[in-house]
């Protein structure tokens, strides 16, 4: 059974539960009906030369239904952002929201679809029963490490893009914010050391496309400890992340990690000292990612860091997944792409950093409200996409 966190009390008249009231979402038509003649062409008899049209040939289902331009937001509520395992019905206002983003931002029709908790095996199968309706799946809010499990299997067994947006879209923007920080800085990316705080969705996501970027030192480190070849602890994901980071061998705590490292990234939701940021190397960045409490108080980390970001919009440099998300589903809708490669993930980072003209401390990333970010991301997406994929679709810009 899902577990019941502690909850405000419920106050139909407060803004925030207002602004909920009936769900954020509706249907609307996108073709007018208004006589016989309209009936007889959306609906009977007039459909079923569509249908026979796509039975013939299943790729018309993009050009003549709207699977080309929707989206799945699929969620088991299992690790709601901030909230944790609050199971499927609890977790519907926050899938509702973001397919809300999706439109708002890019032009995406997103639908979301909660379901009951499973094994891995359960949760891939409904997914895939229900893929056909869909142009893309964007898992959201599944625990680790069935997401990694998870969104691997349905990208082998599906022919659209599937995108796991704790993990990627996070790593996407940190980068984003990382390319324009080191710019501020006058550092190369490929020297920084980096350390994450965090091996879980976001954790792996994010060292795996910095490592991609060129970042070469980067130590990961869990409630543990540094994430390291010589623990006997370690399974699964955190095995794969120690063969392939933490090159100078570094063991303990967090502490021992942080010490001369040059970028803190928290993913983890923990709490950082005071005394152990002040170790890291002068002119460092922190970006203390968890929500609503950063690990370590913006006010605390500008004592000892250049560049600080948070993932609040109450503080600069927000590191928000929705300047990422809906432009890569845009453009890989687009370019009818059947799954969003590494390159497309890489392109999408730069994209989102070229957007900030000046880079200055206090601005290493666009607000989301920032005209264009979409575009721009959507616009690289589609240039990365494997030529053979491409294709238009109805819902283009």
């Amino acid at each position: 059974m899902a577990a019941t966190p502690h909850v405000p009390f419920h106050d139909p008249q407060s803004p925030v539960f207002r602004a909920h009231e009936g769900g954020k979402l509706g249907v609307h038509a996108t073709q007018p009906l208004h006589d016989a003649r309209d009936l007889s062409l959306l609906y009977t008899p007039g459909v079923a030369e569509v249908s026979l049209a796509i039975a013939a040939d299943p790729c018309l289902s993009t050009r003549y239904t709207s699977r080309g331009n929707t989206v799945a937001v699929v969620s088991d509520g299992t690790a709601v952002l901030g909230l944790g395992d609050i199971g499927p019905l609890a977790a519907l206002p926050v899938m509702e929201g973001k397919a809300v983003l999706f439109k708002h931002f890019a032009g995406v029709d997103a639908v979301p679809v909660v379901m009951e908790t499973g094994t891995v095996e359960d949760l891939v199968e409904t997914i895939v029963r229900i893929a056909p309706s869909y142009g893309g799946i964007n898992l959201e809010d599944i625990s680790a490490p069935r997401c990694f499990d998870i969104e691997e299997q349905l990208q082998e067994r599906l022919d659209i893009p599937v995108f796991h947006d704790d993990q990627h879209g996070t790593a996407i923007v940190v980068l984003a914010g990382l390319l324009n920080g080191a710019t501020v800085l006058g550092r190369p990316l490929a020297g920084l050391r980096v350390v994450i705080a965090g091996a879980g969705a976001a954790g792996v996501a994010v060292t795996r496309l910095l490592q991609r970027a060129g970042v070469r030192d980067i130590v990961v480190c869990d409630s543990r400890g540094i994430v390291s070849a010589s623990r006997q602890d370690l399974t699964g994901h955190k095995d794969r992340l120690a063969a392939t980071t933490n090159p100078r061998a570094l063991t303990g705590r967090l502490a021992a990690a942080l010490a001369g490292a040059d970028v803190f990234v928290g993913v983890s939701g923990g709490t950082v000292l005071e005394e152990e940021i002040a170790t890291m190397a002068p002119h460092g960045m922190v970006f203390a990612l968890a929500n609503p409490t950063p690990e370590v108080h913006p006010d605390v980390a500008r004592r000892h860091a250049a560049i600080v970001a948070t993932g609040r919009s109450d503080f600069p440099n927000q590191i928000n997944n929705v300047l990422a998300f809906p432009g890569v589903f845009r453009g890989a809708l687009d370019a009818g792409a059947t799954e969003i490669t590494e390159a497309m993930k890489l392109a999408a980072a730069r994209a989102i950093a070229d957007l900030v003209e000046d880079p200055v401390p206090e601005r290493i990333v666009p607000s989301v409200f920032q005209d264009g970010v979409a575009e721009a991301v959507a616009d690289a997406v589609h240039r990365l996409a494997p030529a053979g994929n491409q294709r238009n679709h109805p819902g283009s810009r």
